[in-house]
């Protein structure tokens, strides 16, 4: 249990490029509702674990003591917040950084945390223009792998059921490793590669250094080592390339090339970028396709607006633009599955939530699964309801968490874009139906998935 303590506090101070064992230790909670430590060493971290995830653990601990809770990582106090209203209060001394990125540069052994502000703000403009221009040069690209699917659908009979989550996963992976990285994936077998170590990577991030088996396992460890080496490899050429010759086509890559960074920060804000891009807009374009078939109006409404923006017309860039309700589906997706669950930040200075303070150097969780299904935020909060967010101050609340607007992650604005050009080809010309007596059961992890296989079924629109 100590080793699973000690790769738990690791992987979730990652969160915020941190390790708290630098700092003495408290054991007074001040003052603030929630639990005592389970046990000395590990705290409450057998309670997560009988919970089945740290979302689960977070949803009782938030029900049985209120919006601000506490609990253990190991001899650490952490402060968890769920609801919109303490969230807004917590003021966020490091908002340049994406929680994010930051995350998954501390579980590479990535540098993170160190740039100033200015620099922070320097990257993440870097990072808008890359994601806009990207896609805009490659947007034929993402037309023509959108109506691959498209036809690779039309061809199945109407009783056929479809593996979806692979479906999307394998979409997701083109889609992403062309735009990002260029010409080099149009090889099937470069992506099939790439899609390869990826799910070695992702997989052990995701759980390997969460409970500490990656380093009681040689084998597994150096395979895990192995595929992030390859990963590299191919992206230190692919820099190379594109630094020494000019290319018709824009990539992200690009953006990062020809901005003021070394050829360290370019490897390491491309590996980041590759591998949650993938990963996040897989799992949209699943989740957004899994409430599609659940909600017939819901599907009816999307393909009336398609249709009207586009008529008999190809799908553009520009008039993407005007799928007002299918942004709305996309944002009511995110927040029905809950599509990442938890964040983080270090409490750099003494704060205040409520009437509780919040000691420096606190990790302070974001419980974002928990504020999304909030009924005193969300009327009805497990239906699938897209119109909600006609109303400009549920928008408006949705931004605030990082969801949208100015806040949201670069690679959720990738995946929004994306899947919004997925949607626009597959509604046009199908119905997307569920499978009957399907119980699609959720995984809580970095990125929630299905924990098992997505089916659907599709017929021809007439």
């Amino acid at each position: 249990m100590l080793d699973f303590a000690i790769f738990a506090v690791t992987f979730l101070l990652a969160l915020v490029g941190a390790v708290l064992y630098l700092y003495p230790a408290s054991r007074q909670a001040a003052g603030i509702p929630g639990i005592t430590p389970t046990e000395e060493k590990d705290g409450n971290l057998p309670d997560i674990m009988n919970s089945g995830s740290l979302h689960e653990f977070l949803v009782g601990l938030h029900e049985r003591h209120g919006p601000v809770v506490s609990f253990w990582f190991g001899r650490r106090l952490v402060v968890s917040l769920g609801t919109v209203d303490v969230l807004k209060q917590h003021i966020n001394p490091n908002k340049t950084l994406d929680p994010f990125e930051t995350m998954l540069k501390s579980l590479l052994k990535y540098q993170s945390g160190n740039e100033s502000g200015s620099e922070n703000l320097m990257r993440k403009k870097l990072y808008e223009n890359g994601v806009t221009n990207s896609l805009q040069s490659n947007f034929g690209l993402l037309l023509k792998l959108s109506e691959e699917l498209l036809d690779k659908w039309l061809s199945y009979p109407e009783t056929q059921h479809v593996p979806l989550s692979q479906h999307m996963l394998g979409f997701a992976m083109k889609s992403v490793t062309q735009i990002v990285m260029g010409s080099t994936f149009e090889d099937d077998q470069e992506v099939i590669r790439f899609q390869k170590n990826h799910g070695t990577v992702w997989s052990e991030i995701g759980k390997g250094f969460l409970d500490g088996s990656l380093d009681k396992s040689a084998t597994r460890k150096k395979q895990y080592e192995d595929a992030l080496m390859q990963l590299e490899s191919v992206l230190k050429k692919i820099i190379k390339e594109r630094k020494e010759r000019n290319f018709s086509q824009h990539i992200f890559i690009d953006s990062l090339v020809q901005g003021n960074l070394n050829d360290q920060q370019v490897l390491e804000d491309s590996m980041i970028f590759s591998l949650a891009s993938c990963i996040i807009t897989a799992k949209l374009c699943t989740w957004a396709i899994c409430f599609l078939t659940t909600s017939e109006e819901v599907q009816k409404k999307l393909h009336k607006e398609v249709d009207q923006v586009f008529g008999k017309g190809p799908v553009t860039p520009e008039k993407i633009e005007h799928l007002r309700y299918c942004r709305q589906v996309l944002c009511e997706t995110v927040r029905i599955a809950k599509l990442t669950p938890v964040s983080a930040q270090l409490q750099d200075i003494e704060g205040k939530i409520n009437q509780f303070i919040i000691p420096r150097e606190t990790l302070v969780l974001y419980a974002l699964g928990v504020v999304l299904q909030d009924p005193n935020t969300w009327p009805l909060p497990h239906k699938f309801d897209p119109d909600r967010f006609d109303d400009e101050s549920a928008m408006k609340t949705f931004s605030s968490l990082g969801f949208s607007g100015t806040q949201e992650c670069p690679e959720l604005r990738f995946a929004y874009t994306v899947t919004t050009v997925l949607l626009s080809v597959l509604v046009k010309r199908l119905h997307l139906l569920s499978v009957e007596g399907q119980v699609i059961e959720t995984k809580y992890e970095l990125v929630t998935s299905s924990r098992e296989e997505a089916w659907i079924t599709v017929t021809k629109r007439h």
